[in-house]
Protein backbone atom coordinates (compact mmCIF):
# COMPACT_ATOMS: atom_id res chain seq x y z
CA UNK A 1 0.00 0.00 0.00
CA UNK A 2 0.85 3.45 -0.28
CA UNK A 3 1.31 6.67 1.78
CA UNK A 4 -2.67 8.46 1.64
CA UNK A 5 -0.22 11.98 2.50
CA UNK A 6 2.42 11.59 0.63
CA UNK A 7 0.56 10.50 -2.43
CA UNK A 8 0.18 12.71 -5.47
CA UNK A 9 -3.13 11.15 -6.16
CA UNK A 10 -4.43 12.53 -3.29
CA UNK A 11 -3.08 15.73 -3.54
CA UNK A 12 -4.46 15.89 -7.03
CA UNK A 13 -7.92 15.01 -5.66
CA UNK A 14 -7.93 17.55 -2.42
CA UNK A 15 -7.30 20.05 -4.89
CA UNK A 16 -9.78 19.66 -7.31
CA UNK A 17 -12.24 17.53 -5.20
CA UNK A 18 -12.62 19.62 -2.08
CA UNK A 19 -10.22 22.92 -2.41
CA UNK A 20 -10.49 24.83 -5.37
CA UNK A 21 -13.64 23.14 -7.06
CA UNK A 22 -15.23 21.98 -3.55
CA UNK A 23 -14.97 25.27 -2.34
CA UNK A 24 -16.72 26.76 -5.83
CA UNK A 25 -19.56 24.43 -5.51
CA UNK A 26 -20.13 24.96 -1.79
CA UNK A 27 -20.25 28.26 -2.38
CA UNK A 28 -22.66 28.06 -5.62
CA UNK A 29 -24.72 25.34 -3.37
CA UNK A 30 -24.92 27.86 -0.33
CA UNK A 31 -26.11 30.46 -3.09
CA UNK A 32 -28.60 28.63 -4.65
CA UNK A 33 -31.16 28.30 -1.22
CA UNK A 34 -31.07 32.11 -0.69
CA UNK A 35 -31.62 32.51 -4.86
CA UNK A 36 -34.71 29.98 -4.41
CA UNK A 37 -35.93 32.35 -1.53
CA UNK A 38 -35.25 35.36 -3.62
CA UNK A 39 -37.83 33.97 -6.40
CA UNK A 40 -40.45 32.89 -3.73
CA UNK A 41 -40.51 36.00 -2.23
CA UNK A 42 -40.72 38.26 -5.35
CA UNK A 43 -43.95 36.43 -7.09
CA UNK A 44 -44.59 35.85 -3.42
CA UNK A 45 -45.07 32.31 -4.52
CA UNK A 46 -44.30 30.42 -0.96
CA UNK A 47 -45.12 26.35 -0.30
CA UNK A 48 -46.26 26.94 3.25
CA UNK A 49 -49.04 28.77 5.03
CA UNK A 50 -46.31 29.93 7.51
CA UNK A 51 -44.34 31.82 4.99
CA UNK A 52 -47.48 33.26 3.18
CA UNK A 53 -48.80 34.83 6.20
CA UNK A 54 -45.38 35.98 7.30
CA UNK A 55 -45.13 38.37 3.74
CA UNK A 56 -48.90 39.61 4.34
CA UNK A 57 -51.84 36.63 3.20
CA UNK A 58 -54.08 37.68 5.98
CA UNK A 59 -57.33 36.38 4.23
CA UNK A 60 -58.32 33.33 2.77
CA UNK A 61 -58.23 34.56 -0.68
CA UNK A 62 -54.87 35.88 -0.28
CA UNK A 63 -53.31 32.83 1.33
CA UNK A 64 -54.45 30.82 -1.74
CA UNK A 65 -53.00 33.33 -3.99
CA UNK A 66 -49.70 33.30 -2.27
CA UNK A 67 -49.84 29.53 -2.01
CA UNK A 68 -48.65 28.41 -5.42
CA UNK A 69 -45.87 26.93 -7.44
CA UNK A 70 -43.65 29.58 -9.32
CA UNK A 71 -41.84 27.77 -12.77
CA UNK A 72 -38.91 30.19 -11.94
CA UNK A 73 -38.61 28.89 -7.99
CA UNK A 74 -39.05 25.32 -9.44
CA UNK A 75 -36.04 25.87 -12.00
CA UNK A 76 -33.84 27.29 -9.31
CA UNK A 77 -34.45 23.75 -6.72
CA UNK A 78 -33.86 21.70 -9.85
CA UNK A 79 -30.48 22.76 -10.21
CA UNK A 80 -29.83 22.80 -6.48
CA UNK A 81 -31.06 19.32 -6.49
CA UNK A 82 -29.10 17.91 -9.50
CA UNK A 83 -25.94 19.38 -7.90
CA UNK A 84 -26.56 17.44 -4.47
CA UNK A 85 -27.01 14.25 -6.87
CA UNK A 86 -23.87 14.34 -8.41
CA UNK A 87 -21.77 16.23 -6.33
CA UNK A 88 -21.86 14.27 -3.56
CA UNK A 89 -21.76 10.58 -5.05
CA UNK A 90 -18.01 11.74 -6.57
CA UNK A 91 -16.66 13.65 -3.49
CA UNK A 92 -17.35 10.22 -2.01
CA UNK A 93 -16.39 7.70 -5.32
CA UNK A 94 -13.53 10.21 -5.78
CA UNK A 95 -11.94 9.88 -2.08
CA UNK A 96 -12.11 5.62 -2.52
CA UNK A 97 -10.68 6.14 -6.47
CA UNK A 98 -7.58 8.13 -4.57
CA UNK A 99 -7.07 5.17 -2.28
CA UNK A 100 -6.98 2.86 -5.16
CA UNK A 101 -3.26 4.49 -6.17
CA UNK A 102 -4.05 5.31 -10.08
CA UNK A 103 -1.77 6.69 -11.96
CA UNK A 104 -1.87 10.66 -11.77
CA UNK A 105 -2.38 12.05 -15.42
CA UNK A 106 -5.05 9.53 -15.05
CA UNK A 107 -6.64 10.94 -11.47
CA UNK A 108 -6.23 14.14 -12.77
CA UNK A 109 -8.02 14.05 -16.24
CA UNK A 110 -11.05 12.58 -13.89
CA UNK A 111 -10.96 15.21 -11.56
CA UNK A 112 -10.71 18.00 -14.32
CA UNK A 113 -13.34 16.80 -16.34
CA UNK A 114 -15.43 16.84 -13.43
CA UNK A 115 -15.08 19.98 -12.35
CA UNK A 116 -15.12 21.18 -15.76
CA UNK A 117 -18.56 19.31 -16.57
CA UNK A 118 -20.60 20.61 -13.29
CA UNK A 119 -18.94 24.43 -13.58
CA UNK A 120 -20.49 24.67 -17.38
CA UNK A 121 -23.51 22.62 -15.79
CA UNK A 122 -24.60 25.20 -13.68
CA UNK A 123 -23.63 27.73 -15.96
CA UNK A 124 -25.81 25.77 -19.18
CA UNK A 125 -28.71 25.96 -16.22
CA UNK A 126 -28.86 29.26 -15.04
CA UNK A 127 -28.38 31.04 -18.48
CA UNK A 128 -30.06 28.55 -19.66
CA UNK A 129 -28.48 27.63 -22.60
CA UNK A 130 -29.88 25.19 -24.94
CA UNK A 131 -30.48 21.40 -24.56
CA UNK A 132 -28.48 19.38 -24.94
CA UNK A 133 -25.75 21.00 -23.64
CA UNK A 134 -27.30 20.90 -20.01
CA UNK A 135 -28.03 16.77 -20.31
CA UNK A 136 -24.35 16.34 -22.25
CA UNK A 137 -22.33 18.10 -19.29
CA UNK A 138 -24.39 16.14 -16.66
CA UNK A 139 -23.90 12.73 -18.23
CA UNK A 140 -20.19 13.53 -18.71
CA UNK A 141 -19.94 14.21 -15.11
CA UNK A 142 -21.72 11.06 -13.72
CA UNK A 143 -19.43 9.33 -16.83
CA UNK A 144 -15.93 10.07 -14.66
CA UNK A 145 -18.10 9.09 -11.42
CA UNK A 146 -18.81 6.07 -12.47
CA UNK A 147 -15.59 5.63 -14.47
CA UNK A 148 -13.52 5.77 -11.22
CA UNK A 149 -16.28 3.36 -9.07
CA UNK A 150 -15.34 0.81 -11.63
CA UNK A 151 -11.60 1.35 -10.68
CA UNK A 152 -12.58 1.10 -7.26
CA UNK A 153 -14.94 -1.94 -7.48
CA UNK A 154 -12.42 -3.31 -9.96
CA UNK A 155 -9.32 -3.47 -7.70
CA UNK A 156 -11.86 -4.52 -4.80
CA UNK A 157 -12.52 -7.43 -6.18
CA UNK A 158 -9.58 -8.40 -7.39
CA UNK A 159 -7.86 -8.28 -3.62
Amino acid sequence: MFELIDSEVFLAYSTYGTISYGTIVVLKMLFMGPLTDYFRVTPKAFVSLEDARAHGAKDEETKNKYMQIDPSVEHVKRCHQNDLENIVPFMGIGLLYTLTGPDLSTALLHFRIFAGSRIFHSIAYLVPLPQPSRGLSCLVGMGVTFSMAYRVLKIVMHL
